[in-house]
């Protein structure tokens, strides 16, 4: 079973106030999914945000943004820079796809001999 996980690629401290407590802290903090499993690990082109308060620790959602919010969220989003979408073997695939070539080599192998 692959494991999914939200890499954090750019966090930024913001300076508008919070909807539920008014305190000027707020971070934002924009994610990249990554998927791993035995046999690769995948970077996608899937990238979410999240801002949070650092007093209440309360999630701020779009709906309850101002737009002072969303003109910082939208000077941030175009700084962002993701990582590539790729998918990177391992080690083990790559052994398991050696070992597989090497069976269907031996077994062509002897049936050219007459061994089979």
């Amino acid at each position: 079973m692959a494991k999914e996980k939200q890499i954090a690629i750019k966090e930024a401290e913001i300076t508008n106030n919070c909807p539920e407590c008014f305190n000027q802290q707020l971070k934002l903090t924009f994610y990249q999914k990554h998927t791993f499993n035995p046999f690769y690990h995948r970077t996608t082109d899937v990238v979410t945000h999240e801002i949070k308060c650092k007093k209440c620790y309360s999630i701020i959602y779009p709906v309850n943004w101002t737009e002072d919010i969303e003109r910082v969220f939208d000077y941030y989003n175009k700084l962002v820079q993701p990582d590539r979408a790729q998918v990177r073997f391992t080690t083990l695939f790559f052994i398991l796809l050696i070992l597989i070539l090497a069976l269907v080599a031996g077994g062509i192998y002897l049936r050219m001999e007459g061994l089979i």
